[in-house]
């Protein structure tokens, strides 16, 4: 209900505005302070922040290994780093890359469907200028990678996605395979348009050339694992460390790696005055040694057996007779005696 003045306070109020004390400025509106995001119902988000933020830590694993990959391959300063990664659609993915380009699409086994690492034209033709002999100058002008160019950045390609099946080990046993590799990114139609997709953005310099590598994964390929990607998940596999799945996978790597196995006689200190008047049949006589003790055989410098000298068929070998674990030198010694006696 309004509520009408009487002329006591009418006069009252223009004797105010005559004298100022009262304004008759009109009050100015107060500014809306909160942020507004937009969201677009036909993009919806499938990825939380704590699953890209979990994304972006497993590649910055994988950008470190490919830093250093790089670098030993190409003899030349290389650096990897992550520098974003988003979530769109894969045709806004498709309309952001050069054409030509290097596009790789990749298997990502046990996973269905596939993945694409696309590097930018600078650094692939970078790339192959270091490992045809040149400096790592970039290309020019753009155009498409002959035979012979496509070959050599494949290996380069392979070499990477052994460091992509590391970066993803705590989550997923990952066998990624290079399917193919396209030039024009029209013809790398691996999911329809509107599907969403994680990009992960990697800067990438080869020496003073510099550019990016993308790696997109579509959500249909990345939906089974989903709940696996937090922090909290990737954190506890990582303090895990020997589940069967990692032992088995540190087995396989062990039963290639090669160590020195030496046999060793005696010893015995001399100075290099006589090491420098040794001449071809001169008889050194080793420090308590005899013919009938036993070798030492040792598995880098770390004692391990003691062994017997012999001949199997054509060739010289040894013969193990006991195992040494963590023993002191004063027992080592009393065990050498005990099988010169013995013998």
């Amino acid at each position: 209900m309004t509520e009408v003045l009487s002329q006591d306070e009418i006069d009252q109020l223009l004797t105010a505005i005559s004298s100022g004390e009262v304004s008759t400025e009109e009050p100015t509106a107060q500014v809306d302070q909160r942020k507004i995001k937009i969201y677009d119902f036909k993009r919806p988000d499938k990825f939380s922040k704590d699953q890209i933020r979990t994304v972006s830590i497993m590649h910055e694993t994988f950008a470190r290994q490919t830093t250093t990959a790089l670098s030993s391959q190409l003899r030349s300063l290389a650096h990897v780093h992550v520098a974003s990664v988003d979530q769109l659609t894969y045709e806004e993915f498709i309309r952001s890359i050069p054409n030509p380009t290097t596009i790789a699409v990749i298997n990502m086994d046990p996973l269905k469907g596939s993945a694409i690492l696309e590097i930018d034209p600078s650094v692939t033709f970078a790339i192959i200028d270091r490992l045809f002999g040149g400096q790592g100058e970039g290309a020019k002008f753009t155009r498409e990678l002959t035979d012979i160019e496509a070959s050599v950045i494949e290996g380069i390609i392979v070499r990477i996605l052994g460091n992509l099946r590391e970066a993803w080990a705590t989550v997923i046993d990952l066998r990624p395979r290079l399917g193919q590799i396209e030039t024009n990114p029209q013809f790398a139609q691996i999911v329809p348009p509107s599907e969403m997709v994680v990009l992960v953005t990697l800067e990438t310099k080869v020496g003073e050339v510099e550019g990016m590598m993308n790696f997109c994964i579509p959500y249909l390929t990345i939906e089974p694992i989903i709940p696996k990607l937090s922090a909290q998940y990737v954190y506890s596999s990582m303090r895990r460390g020997t589940t069967t799945e990692n032992l088995s996978l540190l087995r396989d790597r062990l039963a290639g790696i090669e160590i020195a196995l030496v046999a060793e006689v005696g010893s015995i200190d001399i100075t290099m005055r006589d090491v420098l008047t040794l001449r071809a049949g001169d008889i050194i006589r080793l420090q308590n040694v005899r013919v009938s003790d036993p070798m030492m055989l040792k598995i880098g410098d770390r004692r391990k057996f003691l062994c017997r000298p012999g001949v199997v068929g054509n060739k010289i070998a040894v013969q193990v007779l006991k195992k040494l674990e963590d023993i002191e030198q004063a027992e080592f010694e009393e065990l050498v005696a005990d099988e010169g006696e013995e013998a």
